[in-house]
């Protein structure tokens, strides 16, 4: 059934000579969609204020080419969700999580992927459907989907621009919620991108609630705190007022864990109270004077 559906999907489209882009890990349209063969001339998500292109310049690369150097690796945390990261580091060095409820859910995504990882991820039951947090991350989602029978990706609507590839299986949806199934929601909650968005399982960490938050909420080096950012490469801050607004769309939510978007990042417990800490730290920085410092 999965093989039938590789096939019937994108049959047309050549994704491992699709242009990625190394830094950011972003796929454009393959060759065919887009005229000559020839890479883009530019990344447009690293080209803006929130990322770079390297001092070395543009560089692309494909899957075909990534086969040949990387692999994922696929980690169990709690009953029902895997994480899945790529080895070597490649771009941002992301990580990617399966939910295991009533439908899989992909929670961000990898550029990588290769036969392996399909190979595994049905062996957990396969996909319903991908989320993404934000831009950054939307990496080769058009694969993805493809991949596990033309799922659809959830995007939210104000982020709609920064899609440099959009297929028809996104979803772009708008509000402050979405509900998914199996005690899933999607949290608009803006600040490091306008539609940047989290993911709340009422079901994780022992039905305490568990919060994936990519950098959206960026969980710190301590495993105890997090911090927010407009852009994290560049070190701008985002204002007050974001970090305000945060709170107040977290605070109705229930969540004792949190994992962010990197290797060993996360607060295994007590995460809402940290993150209420967090953002009140944040905000007194914001407003105090160098004679406090």
């Amino acid at each position: 059934m999965a093989d039938e559906a590789r096939e019937l999907v994108g049959q047309h489209l050549n994704y491992s000579a699709a242009f990625i882009c190394s830094t950011c890990g972003i796929q454009f349209p393959p060759p065919a969609e887009i005229g000559d063969g020839a890479p883009p001339s530019s990344c447009l998500i690293c080209c803006e204020e929130r990322q770079f292109v390297p001092r070395t310049g543009q560089v692309w690369t494909t899957q075909s080419k990534m086969k040949h150097q990387y692999r994922n690796g696929f980690q169990k945390h709690e009953a029902g969700m895997y994480s899945i990261a790529t080895v070597p580091k490649f771009a941002i060095g992301q990580r990617a999580f399966l939910l295991q409820t009533s439908g899989n859910l992909l929670w961000d995504c990898v550029s990588f992927l290769d036969e392996a990882t399909i190979d595994i991820v049905n062996a957990l039951g396969g996909l319903k459907a991908i989320a993404i947090s934000h831009p950054h991350y939307y990496s080769t989602n058009a694969q993805w989907s493809a991949a596990f029978g033309g799922i659809p990706v959830y995007i939210h609507e104000r982020d709609k621009k920064w899609s440099v590839w959009e297929h028809e299986r996104i979803t772009f949806w708008r509000g402050d919620e979405l509900h998914l199934w199996g005690g899933l929601t999607l949290l608009n909650l803006g600040g490091h991108f306008a539609g940047a968005q989290v993911l709340h399982w009422a079901g994780g960490a022992e039905g305490k609630g568990v919060l994936l938050t990519g950098d959206i909420l960026q969980v710190s080096m301590d495993n105890a705190t997090i911090s927010i950012m407009r852009s994290y490469p560049n070190y701008i801050p985002l204002s007050a007022s974001h970090a305000q607004r945060i709170g107040a769309k977290l605070n109705v939510w229930e969540f004792d864990r949190i994992y962010g978007a990197f290797l060993d990042r996360e607060i295994e417990t007590g995460a809402k109270s940290k993150v209420s800490f967090s953002l009140q730290r944040y905000i007194k920085w914001l407003n105090s004077t160098d004679l406090e410092i």
